[in-house]
């Protein structure tokens, strides 16, 4: 089968799309049909620009950066289209061309004009304005002076939902995310990760580790964790925080931390290369996942939930769902309830134990990256089983 994924980010560019869209067309291509030949003839279009990342190492076709004509050439040379998030322009060729057309939702562009499902600049979780039909309210978000601009988010949402109500499949990463975009031919396929992780155990140094991991900008709610870590110290307790990554708001949160007198105690590694992460999550005491939105499954709470540390996570419904058991929430931009949390695992380490052991095995039951790979090539195969009949 000639499967073309469309992914308008790839790598060499870093984040849980490009992640997940890497290992899925990955296994997909490793894929063996009788006689050993490859199940799929797969190639994936992306607009991200090579830089020094070498295609050839990959098991599969890499198209980048392709006019409007070679890409609606790509897809007519193709049994079935995945685009990576409801991207126009492979929607519209794939609908036009009659291909079969599976969209994976990423985001919430189909219910979101800006699709993080977050109200700015309060950064509070949207409550659903675009589906509860409070336009007026989708038009104000981000739109400072410019409505123009958030005039046309917000009709492209429309488009959006019309395209992908006539995809074959929708396909999400967890089943809150299929609860709220309402489409038809919605399947849940959990994103899976490869789990050959080592279990790490929780550390009690003398100073406890808490550590951030994650993109730095407004979604992922580190100046919650801040604030947390500010009430912490008025409690007079002692830690470090360690903050792993990078980010366009980098300055501004490094200032936030000196604002609060946390300098002696906050570290900004910035990223790390993989054996310095492991080092570095090997002293962890706890992970803090705190999320304001943007949010549709949790790629570093799943990694980390794989190497068997204790996780605190905000109440998003896909964090809940992921988690279940295996860690605690606390309500989303509350930094008092937040604190709290932190402090119930910093003081009873037999609970933070319990929770890591939890996390890892609840990992391997259901998010292991075979199941993931094996659930996108049964659907690819009855939905073309279909088209063929």
């Amino acid at each position: 089968m000639k499967l073309l994924f469309y992914s308008h980010y790839f790598a060499p560019s870093i984040g849980g799309v490009e992640t997940i869209i890497l290992s899925l067309a990955r296994g997909l291509a490793e894929l063996r049909a009788p006689h050993d030949l490859p199940e799929f003839d797969l190639t994936l279009v992306t607009e991200t620009p090579a830089e020094d990342f070498d295609d050839r190492l990959l098991p599969f076709c890499v198209l980048r950066q392709p006019s409007l004509r070679h890409l609606s050439r790509a897809i007519r040379s193709s049994d079935m289209v995945h685009v990576a998030g409801p991207a126009l322009s492979p929607l519209v060729l794939g609908l036009l061309t009659g291909r079969p057309v599976v969209v994976e939702h990423h985001g919430f562009q189909t219910i979101c004009p800006t699709g993080q499902l977050l109200v700015e600049p309060a950064n509070v979780p949207c409550p659903g304005h675009f589906m509860a039909g409070r336009h007026f309210e989708c038009l104000r978000c981000r739109s400072g002076n410019n409505w123009l601009a958030s005039g046309k988010l917000w009709l492209l949402t429309f488009v959006r939902r019309f395209l992908c109500a006539r995809a074959a499949a929708n396909i999400v990463p967890t089943e809150w995310l299929g609860g709220l975009i309402q489409l038809p031919k919605v399947m849940s396929i959990p994103h899976g990760i490869e789990t050959i992780a080592p279990r790490i155990e929780p550390a009690n140094p003398s100073r406890p580790l808490i550590v951030f991991q994650g993109r730095l900008v407004t979604t992922k709610g580190l100046p919650v964790l801040l604030e947390a870590a500010s009430i912490l110290r008025s409690e007079h307790r002692e830690f470090e925080l360690q903050v792993i990554g990078d980010g366009p708001e980098r300055r501004a949160l490094q200032g936030l931390a000196k604002k609060l007198q946390l300098s002696s105690c906050v570290r900004f590694v910035g990223r790390l290369a993989a054996g310095e992460l492991d080092s570095m999550l090997a002293k962890a005491s706890v992970v803090v996942v705190p999320s304001l939105g943007g949010e549709v499954f949790g790629l570093v709470l799943a990694e980390n939930m794989l190497r068997g540390l204790p996780i605190i996570a905000s109440d998003l419904g896909c964090f809940v769902e992921i988690l279940d058991d295996a860690g605690l929430t606390f309500r989303t931009g509350n930094a008092n309830d937040l604190a709290s949390q932190i402090a119930s695992l910093l003081d009873d380490s037999a609970l933070a134990s319990r929770l890591g052991g939890r996390a890892r095995h609840r990992i391997f039951d259901l998010y292991p990256r075979r199941h993931m790979i094996e659930a996108h090539a049964r659907l690819y195969r009855q939905i073309y089983s279909a088209a063929q009949s």
